[in-house]
């Protein structure tokens, strides 16, 4: 197996996405045959929502317009694994399989039809690289379907204290553009967004651990092995991995040839400081809570390897987001209590 593709899907907030995305895959997945390929769905749907199971199974026999050229496999457990949970089982099971490569792919995202063959071309011309992320722009999906020449994101990039974010986000694309080549300029990134991205089985295998207090075990730790770091619910776990990938020696690069895009609501990028809180405050207390957490679980991982100026980055950010949570969101001081209690699980970089 060459290639294995992988996504998640929750509710009614992926379903509306479905046909389109699925058409676009499937188009995008024309180069290669059936047996050198196998897409894999990981359904995070409480219990008794079919909603996007019932699409999938719509796909598979061929009634959303077109022909699959392979059924899509369908798992669930009936509850919400979260983002990272469910990818370490997917990415488990295209180990199985012997697959060489594996796509991680969001499906509120449209694929443009050589999206996939760029990115699979570029890490078989260069045996360094880890990973190669496509170009994302947006795609507003409320407004007609509109595919936008704004940046969604170029890659995952990092500034001092661990500050990670989206590269070129909010910007246009033109901006990114070698006038002497016509083409984006060439991109080293820590690695690809969770949004899209294809990465080398080998260097994910070559990452991956054993959660703390399973060391000991010795029948069936090979499956409780993680990609993603599971303490990462949702939100950062991207960040993560590509750091961990970055620090173990490999490379990773963004192709401009590959071309996804991406319903993604309004970024802070670029934007002032009442656009940010107006974002912020339209995120729910979950998604901030876990942000908020995720980002300390980065700290802890890594402080020990990080010299001596950026541990001083580090602590100045830790002081920033304790005021900005004694100030404005007082609900994510107990989470204080939270990380404290966890960081013994927390397996250090």
């Amino acid at each position: 197996m060459k290639l294995a593709i992988g996504f998640l899907t929750y509710s009614k907030l992926t379903a509306r996405y479905l046909p389109d995305f699925l058409a676009s895959l499937e188009l995008a997945l024309n180069f290669l045959s059936p047996s050198q390929h196998q897409i894999t769905v990981f359904d995070n749907s409480e219990s008794g929502d079919k909603q996007n199971q019932q699409i999938i199974e719509s796909f598979n026999r061929g009634e959303l317009g077109f022909s699959p050229h392979s059924p899509i496999q369908y798992l669930t457990q009936e509850k919400n694994l979260g983002f990272s949970r469910a990818y370490n089982i997917l990415i488990r099971s295209a180990l199985t399989t012997e697959a060489e490569y594996f796509l991680v792919i969001n499906p509120d995202t449209l694929l443009e039809p050589d999206s996939i063959s760029s990115l699979l071309a570029s890490l078989e011309n260069d045996s360094g690289l880890a990973a190669t992320a496509p170009t994302i722009l947006r795609w507003d999906f409320a407004g007609g379907k509109k595919k936008t020449d704004i940046i969604d994101t170029l890659g995952i990039a990092i500034k001092p204290g661990l500050q990670f974010f989206d590269l070129g986000q909010g910007e246009n694309v033109e901006q990114f553009v070698d006038a002497t080549r016509g083409s984006l300029k060439k991109l080293t990134i820590l690695g690809p967004s969770g949004a899209a991205g294809l990465f080398r089985t080998k260097a994910l295998s070559d990452i991956s651990f054993v959660p703390n207090g399973l060391e000991a075990m010795s029948p069936g730790v090979e499956r409780e092995r993680q990609y993603f770091d599971e303490n990462f619910f949702m939100y950062k776990e991207d960040c993560d991995l590509a750091y961990r990938l970055t620090k173990a020696g490999y490379q990773s690069m963004t192709v401009s040839d590959s071309i996804i895009y991406h319903d993604r609501t309004a970024s802070s990028a670029k934007l002032g400081l009442g656009t940010f809180m107006s974002n912020r405050r339209n995120k729910s207390r979950q998604i901030r809570v876990w942000s908020f957490r995720n980002q300390h679980y980065l700290f802890i991982k890594n402080w020990k390897n990080e010299n001596i100026v950026n541990r001083v980055f580090i602590a100045f950010r830790i002081g920033l987001l304790f005021i900005f949570s004694l100030i404005l969101e007082q609900f994510l001081l107990k989470e204080y209590i939270y990380i404290f209690r966890y960081r013994k699980t927390i397996v250090k970089c």
